[in-house]
């Protein structure tokens, strides 16, 4: 077993001569955290699961590529990009076999001034954390994602 980061794996992936043995040897790559495609490290990702398809097709040995997500609305497409059977190979669980549900909250904000955008923000973030230490939530990790709309709502 290896456990690496994305970018290790790609630099080792990447050469051509060297460490090519290491990854002829691998036969099941997991992605955890594949909903960050569309972050940073989602470059990085693509480029793992092209080479590895292209090392299946052109050794014709088998590596199982498993994407692993808490929070992947698309899977569909997720499951298309890695070349996976949605009547075979798709596994989806939905918010049935969630230990604790999760929540999205739509918050319009109508300043355009940026400064006040941020600011009302992170006024709304910390009245919705409040609130739900109030209500007896157990709260372990505060995160905020915070996506502007085109219609102008934000997405935490």
């Amino acid at each position: 077993m290896l456990v690496t980061t994305p970018e290790k794996w790609d630099v080792v992936t990447r050469k051509s001569v060297g460490d090519v043995a290491l990854s002829q040897i691998v036969r099941l790559l997991i992605l955890d955290e594949v909903h960050l495609l569309h972050e940073d490290r989602g470059p990085v990702l693509e480029s793992l699961v092209a080479r590895t398809i292209r090392q299946v097709e052109s050794t014709q040995s088998m590596i199982r590529i498993l994407g692993l997500s808490a929070t992947l609305p698309n899977y569909l497409d997720v499951a298309a990009f890695l070349h996976v059977n949605p009547y075979i190979g798709l596994f989806y669980f939905d918010s049935r076999f969630r230990p604790v549900p999760l929540g999205q909250t739509f918050v319009g904000i109508k300043t355009t001034n940026k400064i006040q955008q941020i600011h009302d923000m992170e006024e709304v973030c910390y009245d919705k954390v409040l609130q739900q230490i109030k209500a007896g939530h157990q709260i372990s990790c505060i995160s905020a994602v915070v996506q502007l709309h085109t219609d102008g709502l934000y997405s935490i």
